[in-house]
């Protein structure tokens, strides 16, 4: 089966697309003869070879970065209306499923395309992610935005502000690759960042089950690519990019010694339209397709077996029916090019821009012969979930000025001592503002202690924020109010001792996102 790698251990939370694998069985080739002498000239010693693996990882892995993703984590609501009036049913439940709500986290790869910090991934890395962390090979870490994602070659644009120029991968001409180059695939399987593998093409222009709606062909091959590398690239013997790993074919959900990457042709085009565009467009006939076999081309006197037979047009306003296309049609030719099946016309159609105008050569049957016939078409815009990202708010960490901040700094719900809260946690003689909750969706909840702990938990109490002594909500949001992003806060907490001690100071230590 084929799967989307998109690391998640433990904490880490896999996104996995599993497709079956069905396998074609071929013909062997026999060639005459081979070209000894440029095999001969081609050959490497272990050692020589070992030294361009090195060089060639030297210079990419500066490129390559390590993606940490955070999921969205969805509303708890409680119907009450068989509780008692008092409410403390419903108020007890949502405490309980508030409690239980935990965000899923995710780690897979990508490479800066673009001194400015563009960045290239799969579009299964960073879906429905709530924050996204990108973290360089200098170990520096920055909060990504998503520009634009295109759901159809699971491909995702980045961008990061680093403040500075970032180094970036060389795009190569994956046309040129060839089965048995070497190759290296770079990523972060099973959060391990900056791994290489080495490996060769083990095949070029490999279709995957199921991909007939958005036909794609892949690059194949045997480096090993497994949980967490999705986004990462292939890389050839010169430096070059010429793929996006993006799956792989196995058993056992790891590595089985066959992955798939997105050529990197495919992927500076889809790269380039969310540049410009924030989404990528392509063109659409608005028909249903199949593809011509060896039956019907002997059936209807074809004289090969190969182009794209109309089976419904459904839409009277499609750009195929404006055109006077009519199901039972055969397309042969699309702008002067052969048309090999329907995932190629497909591939083809989608390849051209909306409202171009192409031409098309097909045959249709006329009593009892088919006739040959032309026509022009333009093209509709081919319907998409993708969308274009332009400040969704759900992406973006929660803010640190304004109205909101004063109600829930931080992500944090915060609550004045009352006696009875003092009673119940135990705070006689202490002052502070107690967290009531932290919100899954704040960076403060991924916060860590140096032993790996939550830094912040429900029931400590803050007593200091940068030095300034807090015990009401309107000292402590005023503070909050005023640091911007990037800006260093300490906290001086008093929090339950783990052993059951009592209580214990502690440092919170974070940077506002």
């Amino acid at each position: 089966m084929f799967e989307y790698q998109k690391k998640s251990v433990s904490r880490f939370s896999l996104l996995a697309v599993v497709l079956t694998l069905a396998f074609l069985l071929g013909g062997v080739s026999i060639y005459a003869q081979t070209n000894t002498e440029a095999i001969r000239n081609a050959a490497l010693t272990p050692e020589k070879l070992s030294v361009s693996f090195a060089e060639v990882a030297k210079s990419v892995e500066p490129a390559v970065v390590n993606i940490d993703t955070k999921g969205k984590v969805p509303d708890i609501s409680v119907k009450s209306d068989n509780l008692p009036n008092n409410n403390s049913g419903a108020d007890s439940l949502e405490d309980f499923l508030r409690r239980q709500r935990r965000p899923s986290y995710a780690v897979g790869s990508g490479f800066i395309v673009d001194k400015s910090g563009y960045i290239l991934t799969n579009y299964h890395v960073v879906q429905d992610s709530s924050r996204i962390t990108v973290q360089l090979h200098s170990g520096e870490e920055f909060t990504a935005k998503i520009v634009g994602m295109d759901e159809e070659t699971d491909l995702a644009v980045l961008k990061i502000e680093a403040g500075r120029e970032l180094p970036f991968v060389k795009l190569g001409d994956s046309e040129n690759a060839r089965v048995g180059d070497w190759v290296l695939a770079i990523g972060s399987p099973f959060g391990l960042s900056q791994t290489v593998t080495a490996g060769i093409v083990s095949q070029v222009k490999r279709e995957t089950p199921y991909t007939f709606q958005f036909p794609k062909k892949f690059i194949q091959t045997d480096a090993a690519i497994n949980r967490g590398n999705s986004g990462g690239p292939l890389v050839n013997m010169d430096g070059e990019v010429i793929g996006v790993n993006s799956q792989i074919a196995t058993s056992t959900g790891d590595y089985n010694g066959i992955g798939f990457a997105l050529p990197i042709n495919d992927a500076a085009a889809v790269y380039r339209q969310i540049i410009q565009n924030g989404k990528v467009r392509r063109g659409y006939l608005g028909v249903s397709l199949d593809s011509v076999k060896a039956e019907f081309a002997k059936v209807y006197g074809l004289t090969e077996a190969k182009g794209a037979i109309i089976l419904n047009i459904s839409d009277k306003k499609s750009a195929a029916a404006l055109a006077g296309l009519q199901a039972g049609d055969v397309i042969l030719e699309y702008n002067g090019q052969k048309v090999e099946s329907a995932a190629d016309l497909i591939g083809k159609v989608s390849a051209t821009a909306p409202e171009q105008t192409v031409n098309l050569v097909f045959m249709r049957e006329t009593g009892a012969r088919l006739e040959r016939k032309t026509t022009t078409i333009k093209l509709s815009e081919r319907p998409s979930n993708n969308k274009v990202i332009d400040d969704d708010s759900s992406r973006r960490p929660l803010p640190v000025s304004g109205q909101r901040e004063i109600l829930k700094p931080f992500g944090l719900t915060l609550l004045e001592l009352t006696p009875a809260l003092i009673s119940t946690y135990k705070l006689e003689l202490n002052k502070g503002l107690l967290v009531k909750e932290i919100s899954p969706a704040s960076f403060i909840a991924d916060v860590k202690a140096s032993n790996g702990t939550d830094a912040l938990g429900e029931g400590d109490l803050i007593q200091r924020i940068n030095r300034t002594e807090v015990s009401d909500l309107k000292a402590f949001g005023e503070i909050a109010g005023k640091l911007k992003t990037g800006d260093a806060v300490v906290l001086q907490v008093l929090g339950n001792n783990r052993s059951g001690r009592g209580l214990q100071m502690k440092i919170v230590q974070f940077t506002v996102q």
